[in-house]
């Protein structure tokens, strides 16, 4: 495929692949810059109806226009497949990020906030992601974070339940009672019960991400994907101050609120979701620029106190003299010192 000419992209080297399709790094000859080129799996073409909403929702998430939300340049067919032709994004997913383990607290609010702004921005539009995992989130060289593959969830084909798979991806028609969609650990307890989705079942999957960058720890895992699917359901995670105390109390309650088994508990508006997480980062800026700055004026003011400290003392030790010296000539003086007598009878 490597140097294949596909209208006006010339392929340059294979990215990655996985059961979507498979995604190249390309030339746009056109206007000479390099793309994403994926080409989605044969298998996906079968269903009409999922590849007509998938056409559907790449076009709105296309007209998002946002920093944290990866643009899609063109969607179309090439030999009978269709492809999207995305922005190239240099840098690295949150899960080969989290394979050195838990990143610093600010770092993870940095990212947290940025991600949670393109999410919000997309629920705003409507579009529900419905498959949010590490592996979706993208962080920039300039530390600018990507949202990949909206839209995609739904295009999923179905697949066979495997209980030895805690990775495995189930069936993908949300419109259907009683079936699944997503990616198993990072489902929310609706997908897990197969039941109707929106725009907060993303965020209890962002609220799994949250959790696993604050503590390098799985929230859900467990040894099959059935007994993940359980625990989303019922059981609640490892309190993120049991195993890391530093994480700031404003980060646990919100990734909390997130995990929220009752949707109805989580964010009313995912904007809100991303002002706590800009405000808890803002803070945390600020307590950690304190201590830099507040200690050397009260150094400097130390030094200014100490000669005005023996200054008074020494003032205060002239008074106490001088009283005593005063005292000391009113004991010790002749009291008829300058007095004059006159006689006035014999």
């Amino acid at each position: 495929m490597t140097g294949r000419q596909v209208l006006h992209y010339r392929i340059l080297e294979k990215l990655g692949g996985g059961g979507m399709g498979v995604v190249y790094k390309a030339e746009d000859t056109r206007l000479a810059r390099n793309v994403a080129l994926k080409f989605l799996s044969d298998s996906l073409t079968r269903d009409h109806d999922a590849l007509a909403r998938f056409n559907r929702e790449a076009r709105a998430a296309s007209a998002l226009n946002h920093p944290n939300i990866v643009t899609i340049h063109e969607i179309g067919q090439a030999d009978g497949l269709p492809y999207i032709v995305m922005e190239l994004v240099d840098g690295k997913t949150l899960r080969e990020l989290l394979v050195s383990g838990a990143p610093p607290t600010r770092k993870l609010l940095q990212i947290a906030a940025q991600a949670a702004s393109g999410l919000a921005k997309a629920h705003a539009a409507g579009i529900v992601h419905r498959d949010l995992k590490p592996e979706n989130l993208m962080l920039t060289g300039d530390g600018v974070v990507k949202i990949l593959d909206f839209g995609l969830a739904k295009l999923r084909p179905p697949a066979a339940f495997d209980e030895d798979n805690p990775e495995a991806v189930t069936e993908t028609h949300v419109t259907r009672p009683g079936t699944i969609l997503g990616t198993v650990g990072y489902m929310s307890p609706e997908q897990a019960s197969g039941r109707e989705v929106d725009f907060r079942s993303d965020q209890f999957s962002f609220g799994v991400i949250l959790y696993e960058l604050a503590t390098g720890t799985r929230a859900f895992q467990r040894d099959t994907a059935a007994q993940t699917l359980a625990a989303i359901i019922q059981d609640e995670p490892t309190p993120i101050a049991a195993l890391n105390p530093r994480a700031p109390a404003s980060c646990r309650w919100i990734v909390e609120r997130c995990l929220s088994k009752d949707p109805e508990e989580r964010y009313a508006s995912t904007l809100d979701l991303a002002r706590d997480l800009a405000g808890a980062r803002d803070r945390l800026s600020a307590v950690e620029s304190t201590p830099e700055s507040a200690p050397a004026p009260r150094r400097a003011s130390a030094r200014r106190a100490i000669p005005v400290a023996i200054a008074a003392a020494v003032l205060l030790a002239l008074g106490v003299a001088g009283v005593w010296l005063r005292q000391r000539d009113y004991f010790w003086k002749n009291p008829l010192e300058g007095v004059r007598f006159m006689r006035l009878t014999d």
